[in-house]
């Protein structure tokens, strides 16, 4: 996960989130997010699962857009250390001030903002049941 640290005039000036960006020329989804993968963690050849989770969370953003819909796809890896292949500035360009690796229980017993309010919730069904047969909006 990424940790972002947003002008005050945001709603969250400081959360963690799933990281993910716009779509570029000619990507869609799935190639969309081996490229982030790869820039902003270093995991480099991901294999992309299935569409687990969406989500829309409009907000003003500085891009002139009112907010952005995601789409979230199960990518299950090994922990590793996050190497990413934009330099810190290109990061902190896109407010990024952070990058880690978290467990169910450190999700659980964090006192930090997410995302995805129920992060910790999602986590624990999606390991309980499975992925589920049709994605499910996480809203807020």
């Amino acid at each position: 996960m990424v940790r972002f640290e947003f002008p005050p005039t945001f709603v969250e000036s400081v959360l963690w989130a799933a990281r993910g960006d716009g779509l570029e020329e000619g990507e869609d989804d799935r190639s969309a997010l081996e490229r982030e993968l790869v820039e902003e963690v270093g995991l480099r050849d991901p294999t992309v699962g299935p569409l687990i989770w969406t989500r829309t969370h409009l907000v003003p953003m500085s891009t002139g857009h009112d907010g952005q819909s995601e789409r979230f796809y199960l990518r299950e890896t090994k922990p590793l250390e996050p190497r990413p292949a934009l330099s810190e500035e290109q990061l902190l360009a896109e407010f990024v001030t952070g990058l880690r690796w978290w467990t169910l229980e450190e999700l659980a017993a964090a006192d930090t903002v997410f995302a995805q309010r129920a992060l910790p919730t999602l986590l624990e069904a999606l390991l309980a049941d499975g992925p589920p047969s049709q994605p499910i909006d996480v809203g807020i």
